[in-house]
């Protein structure tokens, strides 16, 4: 199960490194905080972004009080 749980977290951050890698290469001009407000102009990269959040807390804050 651990092993599951870090293979999964591992494709959403590769996808995450993917994804500001090639806006990074369309606008090359770009500082880091303009890329992140790129990244998080889609609805769907923000629903990533809090359910990776969500996953880091449930398994590495509360999982050992619950």
């Amino acid at each position: 199960m651990t092993l599951l749980s870090a293979a999964y977290f591992a494709v959403c951050a590769i996808a995450l490194v993917l994804v500001s890698w090639r806006l990074r290469l369309s606008h090359p001009e770009a500082t880091v905080q303009e890329l992140f407000d790129r990244l998080l102009d889609d609805r769907a990269v923000r629903i990533a972004v809090v359910v990776v959040w969500w996953w880091l807390g449930w398994h590495f804050l509360a999982g050992t009080t619950l």
